[in-house]
């Protein structure tokens, strides 16, 4: 599913009026339907019930005037507050004012904030104030409409985004519903496309759940703008789903080495293996300091091991590289950073394995500390890389604050895998995957209680056991977070948010893959 930003979809709106000859008052119509029959849905029936529709003077709230007489002509009790005056409606708004009037729907000017009153007392509250093109935090007579919507008890359906959400909101856990002006939605309706705005955090966490209304634009007009955002959808990762031929043997299946741990950090490297062999991969090899070695095989079952020589700090060392080369010759993937520690020589060691690999390779934690300041060395690599930073591995990788990518995760993951030849995963809220010609893919699963020490291993290791499959880099990093992220909501609906470890993960990967395979 494509996601597009406010300027895209406006171009757009404005390419399917111009050049495919639909009127602006025909889409703002099929977009108030959409409005109103999910309306209806979370009403479960119009009749007599009581719909509080809040319109700005724009076209937000001509979808709203739209909503308002459907609604009413489907027997519900409708009720619209317009903030501002009638003359300031313009354009197809207006003329659908002007339909809500024929239709007989009470229309209230509002042109004080007193006038509003302290709450709404309805059934369903629609929010149909402010779309896309806000600038800034919403005032005057939006702000005070957000905060009586705010301060009711009804149900919110937002339409197209909550009105008030910009860039700079924080999440609604960050401040009390009153006080920020953003609408905190139950539902929202978004129009046309998936928007980036309500697609990622904070502003997912602000619309409830959402969905994304047909309003017929022509595929012509969207193909057009040449849209890099997606969104998976779950017959997309279904499709990517490896399935073994029925005479397949392990070999065919696909084998895995990681060069991870030191000691102190066993269990990332014995997370990262397992992750590996449970999303489906048939062989994983570890390569491990000596001395950790036998607790390695003592803690991984299924997986074989390889002592490789290390320092006296018990991490590997540069003489680990020609056991690794022989690792390499046997797999056919490499996964390599989670527990290595930074220490110097280690450092070095990954460099120097990430220049020369032949395998393609999975690369997170300590393999990426290694390239602190050194990124033009990651873009020299021979293979193909899947990088898997956090927002703070990230700034040290790049040299941008950790502040700034947060304000654009998907721009500058894009940018980062497009400078470096890599295929990136910006893990955290709305995980962001991006690759070298430019497709963005933003992760839809996940909760909060996967912000759990470890997780990030276990993400390693479904990437590179699905690479070791047979999928690409991009696809691979698409499924494996989405299917680590499906796992995390099965946990925490099971056990609870708070109670998640990064082990739950890697047990409820297989109900994430049978739910996602069956649809």
């Amino acid at each position: 599913m494509f996601i597009c930003t406010a300027d895209q979809m406006r171009a757009i709106d404005q390419r399917a009026i111009d050049q495919y000859g639909i009127p602006g008052l025909t889409l703002m119509e099929r977009a108030g339907r959409v409005v109103a029959r999910a309306a209806a849905r979370m009403l479960g029936g119009t009749d007599g019930r009581r719909v509080e529709i809040v319109c700005g003077k724009g076209n937000n709230g001509g979808d709203g005037f739209v909503a308002g007489r459907l609604l009413a002509m489907d027997g519900a009790r409708v009720h619209c507050l317009l903030l501002s005056d009638r003359p300031a409606v313009t354009g197809d708004a207006r003329a659908q004012l002007d339909r809500a009037d024929a239709a007989a729907v009470p229309i209230v000017e509002i042109t004080e904030p007193g006038q509003l009153g302290e709450r709404l007392h309805a059934d369903l509250i629609i929010d149909a104030i402010l779309g896309t093109g806000l600038k800034g935090p919403a005032h005057g007579l939006a702000a005070a409409g957000i905060a009586v919507i705010n301060r009711s008890n009804a149900p919110v359906l937002s339409v197209d985004v909550p009105s008030g959400l910009t860039a700079d909101v924080p999440t609604p856990d960050a401040v009390s519903r009153d006080r920020w002006p953003c609408v905190r939605a139950d539902r929202t309706v978004t129009i046309g496309l998936m928007k980036l705005d309500v697609a990622v955090y904070p502003g997912k966490a602000w619309a409830g759940e959402v969905e994304v209304a047909d309003i017929g634009l022509p595929a012509e007009a969207v193909a057009a703008e040449s849209l890099w955002l997606s969104l998976p959808t779950p017959d997309e990762m279904a499709w990517l789903l490896p399935r073994p031929a029925p005479n397949a043997h392990k070999g065919d299946r696909g084998r895995v080495v990681v060069v991870a741990g030191s000691v102190g950090l066993t269990g990332a490297a014995g997370m990262a293996c397992q992750a590996a062999l449970r999303i489906g991969a048939g062989m994983a090899m570890l390569g491990t300091p000596e001395s950790l070695a036998d607790v390695m095989a003592a803690k991984l079952t299924e997986v074989m091991t390889r002592p490789l020589p290390e320092t006296p700090a018990r991490t590997l060392s540069l003489d680990a590289q020609h056991g690794i080369d022989e690792l390499l010759a046997w797999g056919n993937v490499l996964a390599i950073g989670p527990g290595l520690s930074r220490h110097e020589e280690t450092s070095e060691l990954v460099r120097r394995v990430v220049a020369r690999s032949p395998r393609p390779m999975v690369i997170d934690a300590d393999g990426l500390n290694a390239f602190t300041g050194r990124s033009e060395l990651l873009a020299s690599r021979a293979s193909d890389a899947v990088i898997t930073p956090h927002a703070g591995e990230l700034s040290r990788l790049i040299g941008r604050p950790a502040g700034e990518i947060q304000a654009d995760r998907a721009g500058i993951a894009r940018q980062t895998a497009r400078t470096l030849g890599v295929t990136v995963v910006l893990k955290g809220a709305g995980t962001v995957v991006a690759d070298p010609t430019g497709r963005v893919s933003i992760n839809p699963t996940g909760n909060p209680g996967m912000a759990t020490a470890g997780s990030g291993d276990v993400l390693t290791g479904a990437i590179v056991g699905l690479m070791a499959q047979g999928l690409r880099p991009f696809d691979a990093a698409m499924l494996g977070v989405y299917l680590q992220g499906r796992a995390g909501d099965l946990a925490a609906a099971a056990l609870g948010r708070p109670c998640l470890i990064a082990g739950d993960l890697i047990d409820w990967l297989p109900r994430a893959m049978v739910d996602v395979e069956r649809g």
